[in-house]
């Protein structure tokens, strides 16, 4: 019984964390929406199917891989920072429904299932490191674009200077 438990639970977590990225990527771009800030959404983004780097690892490097998603804000540079900002640290909202069931007593301490499926809903809801580097340097981003606009910055944004893509790192 404590093998399938597991076995169970261990499902309930990766179906909450799958679960969870979609949602924390949607919240970004449900706030995008309502600050009339344009936006793409991407899955599996950078080309997973033409990766090399992929193919050695099979489904497990796909996986491993990050991000499963993403959303590239495209501001016109006239926007408040606040809404790139609130855009950013909106998953936090992901861990309200768990906190309040939590509180009102309705979450069981005792079932491992459930547990292992809150412990991967609440995961999500950690804004990645990408999202901070957003809400602490939005200003930079909307200067940026004002600047692209303006045609006073004759090269182009990239993914490797765009401060809203940062891949790898809180700049």
């Amino acid at each position: 019984m404590i093998g399938t438990d597991v076995v169970v639970a261990g499902c309930a977590l990766a179906l909450a964390v799958t679960a969870g990225l979609l949602v924390h990527e949607w919240t970004h771009a449900l706030v995008l929406r309502l600050a009339r800030v344009e936006y793409t959404i991407e899955y599996f983004p950078s080309g997973t199917d033409s990766d090399d780097s992929n193919a050695d690892g099979g489904v497990f490097a796909v996986l491993a891989r990050c991000p499963w998603a993403l959303v590239r804000p495209r501001p016109t540079g006239d926007e408040p920072a606040w809404h790139l900002r609130i855009a950013a640290l909106i998953p936090l909202s992901l861990a309200l429904p768990v906190l309040l069931l939590g509180l009102s007593g309705h979450v069981p301490t005792d079932n491992v299932v459930v547990s292992a499926a809150l412990i991967g809903w609440l995961a999500c809801a950690i804004p990645s490191p990408q999202d901070f580097s957003v809400a602490f340097y939005a200003h930079r981003i909307l200067e940026l674009e004002l600047e692209h606009e303006s045609g006073s910055n004759a090269l182009a944004l990239t993914d490797e200077t765009d401060p809203a893509v940062s891949h790898s790192r809180a700049d």
